[in-house]
């Protein structure tokens, strides 16, 4: 067996998780100092403690994963976007035995969720839930049974979610919303959550859901679902769903007058001024904002499947944390959260990231390992390939990794896995935190809004070395909170974090007696004012023709972005040393730019521009490098720029790209500079 459409570009983010080089500096200095024999190369990784494994697919399985489970007896139960149903014998790569493949089912439309119960696997295919079951023990589904047959307009963007049955035997499902150039509600149910019984009976539960791809319970046995980024959704977030909410999109408040509904809002009830999410539902009490924001571009870019580590798997020190896929990114993000007066709110971290191809559902194997169903087709992602089946497999070493972060009246208590070096770990300094936000609003997306520093002005660590509280001015409710310590070293190695940032979301600001802290602060919460500025190096982003340039340039390029998330000229010439006017226009409804750079550092550009931060989408993903030349601003759609620059002296190949989360592996060229 063998897996067609591989690519070695796996390998390289295998061996190199880039968000280490953006904080590397700081790092390493703290480190030495700690312990002088540290190399750089010595310090830890995620891949140094989560593996990513290979599961071999034949070459004749286009297995393009909508949905997984895993089965009693160990097999892996695989729907495909091409509507298949793939029985996995011996899946598990671990022991290095060969997976077997069966055919259960075929014929489906689409199917983007599969769960295994009672002898019985049930699909979400495009039209209905169908029960497949093999009667007469051949290995075939020969019974296809509708569950429920749901209403459908035809529209290619009203994806079907689920099942996940609750304890008393009834399904969940989502359903996505129609894109008519915005979301709409074609047909009933459309952007609902809905219970559905055995015998097809349907109660609406909650809407406002955009495109729902993934939903699980949590340790507390709470519904979480998982959503994208698009119009009314500033960024892809989770969000805790109970009876009667509403998440958000309004389009399928169309429904709420049917019988059944547990909501009587309507669409012209909700504002479309642009005020913060949190803000809006102190007037609109259904409102219910995300337990968690996944800052777009930062902490992925289309989150995906939701997997709960619960107490029966050993994975690491994270259990009853949240699991969180991403398709556009290919990889994996951790979740904790608590409940502050009553509501669910947390942080997000990195977790591992590499995929071969973009990330949709996760299952546990029984070898305590992740099973990771990966898709592109259509959705373009990081991972290089157009599908893809791995395991991530722990090795049993606890990595250092911040562990929990509890909401405190005056700042944060952050909870480490391994003990931390209290001079570190003490020095405010090490720390350093920004609130912000999102535009809640009809348009698609949101800039990054409202931001402000958030100073650390004391720390105080646990004798054992593994919890720092921290108490931070300018700590707002409602607000996401970038949480980057950077400078916080191992007690024992005198290594950095594996990962030193997450984003907490301030739904509330818990009650209680703030720490008592003798020395006041000599710092205040402020604008950050170059948050809208660029800080382009001129030399690197000239948009207009130098005076220098008596005749003009020598020569003009004209390169367009196209829809299929490339250029459309993917090579040109110029001469060492002369005069080039670039034009690049983004025709497309996506957001481009284009990068040249050094020979040789096209991976590395773009894995900096991935690992930005909140830097990201300020400075266009355009990393302050010396390996980037020359470069555009980030183009909005139907937007134009020309750049002028002189050509590099020296005769070479000099890759561009474009450095948009998701785009770098797709949208490449080369400028060949000739004598």
């Amino acid at each position: 067996m063998k897996k067609n459409n591989k690519s070695n570009v796996l390998d390289l983010m295998n061996k190199i998780p880039g968000r280490i080089l953006s904080f590397i500096a700081t790092i390493l200095m703290v480190a030495v100092i700690t312990n002088p024999g540290m190399a750089q190369d010595d310090i830890p990784t995620e891949a140094d403690y989560y593996e990513i494994v290979d599961i071999p697919i034949s070459e004749d399985i286009f297995l393009e994963v909508g949905g997984m489970d895993v089965m009693p007896d160990g097999s892996l139960a695989v729907c495909t976007r091409r509507g298949e149903v793939w029985i996995i014998e011996n899946p598990s790569q671990v022991n290095g035995e060969e997976p077997e493949y069966r055919l259960f089912a075929e014929g489906l439309h689409e199917p983007l969720g599969l769960t295994y119960r009672d002898g019985a696997i049930y699909v979400t295919q495009r039209p209905e839930i169908t029960r497949l079951e093999d009667t007469d023990g051949d290995g075939r589904a020969d019974e296809y049974k509708t569950v429920w047959d749901r209403p459908l307009s035809g529209n290619y963007h009203e994806y079907f979610y689920g099942p996940l049955f609750t304890p008393e035997g009834n399904m969940l499902v989502t359903v996505n919303l129609a894109w008519i150039g915005y979301g709409e509600s074609l047909s009933k149910w459309d952007g609902w959550l809905l219970e559905v019984t055995p015998e097809g009976e349907v109660t609406p539960i909650a809407t406002g859901l955009r495109s729902p791809a993934a939903f699980a319970y949590n340790a507390d046995g709470e519904i979480f679902y998982a959503e994208n980024q698009g119009d009314w959704v500033g960024s892809g977030n989770i969000t805790h769903l109970e009876k009667g909410d509403f998440a958000g999109n309004p389009r399928g408040l169309r429904w709420s007058s049917e019988p059944g509904s547990p909501l009587s809002l309507k669409i012209e009830d909700v504002p479309d001024t642009g005020a913060p999410m949190h803000e809006v539902a102190k007037d609109l009490p259904e409102l219910k904002t995300p337990s968690v924001w996944f800052p777009h571009g930062v902490m992925g870019i289309s989150t995906s499947g939701i997997l709960l580590d619960n107490a029966e798997i050993d994975f690491g020190p994270f259990e009853n944390q949240l699991f969180v896929g991403d398709q556009g990114q290919s990889k994996v993000m951790r979740v904790f959260q608590e409940k502050v007066k009553g509501e669910y709110q947390g942080v997000v971290f990195p977790f591992r990231e590499g995929f071969e191809s973009g990330v949709l559902r996760m299952n546990w194997g029984q070898d305590n390992s992740m099973y990771v169903g990966m898709t592109s087709r259509g959705w373009s992602s990081t991972g290089p390939d157009l599908y893809g089946l791995q395991q991530l497999v722990w090795n049993g070493e606890i990595p250092f990794e911040i562990k929990e972060v509890h909401a405190q009246p005056d700042g944060f208590e952050l909870t480490f896995t391994k003990s931390v070096n209290p001079e570190t770990a003490g020095d405010p300094s090490s720390y350093e935190i920004t609130g912000f936000t999102y535009h809640y609003h009809s348009t698609y997306g949101s800039d990054i809004i409202n931001q402000e520093n958030a100073p650390v002005t004391h720390v105080e660590v646990a004798d054992d070395g593994l919890s720092a509280r921290l108490v931070v001015d300018n700590i707002r409710e409602g607000y996401i909170h970038e949480i980057k310590a950077d400078g916080v070293t191992e007690a024992e190695t005198g290594y950095p974090l594996v990962h030193s940032v997450g984003y907490y979301t301030m739904k509330n600001i818990p009650e209680g007696e703030p720490l008592a802290v003798s020395t006041e602060s000599t710092q205040a919460g402020s604008k950050d004012e170059d948050a809208d500025e660029s800080g382009f190096d001129s030399q690197k982003h000239q948009t207009t023709q130098p005076a220098s340039w008596d005749g003009g340039a020598d020569k003009v390029i004209t390169i367009n972005a196209e829809d299929a998330m490339t250029f459309d000229v993917t090579n040109f010439e110029v001469e060492a040393g002369s005069k080039v006017r670039l034009i690049f226009n983004n025709p497309t409804d996506l957001l481009h730019n284009l990068l040249i750079v050094q020979q040789g550092q096209l991976e590395s550009v773009a894995q900096n521009a991935l690992n930005m931060g909140l830097q990201g989408p300020q400075r266009g993903y355009v990393p302050d490098s010396d390996e980037v030349l020359y470069h555009t601003s980030l183009l909005e759609v139907g937007e134009s720029e020309s750049i002028f620059f002189t050509a590099p002296e020296q005769p070479d190949e000099y890759p561009y790209v474009c450095t948009f989360p998701g785009h770098w592996q797709t949208m490449q060229g080369v400028m060949t500079v000739t004598e």
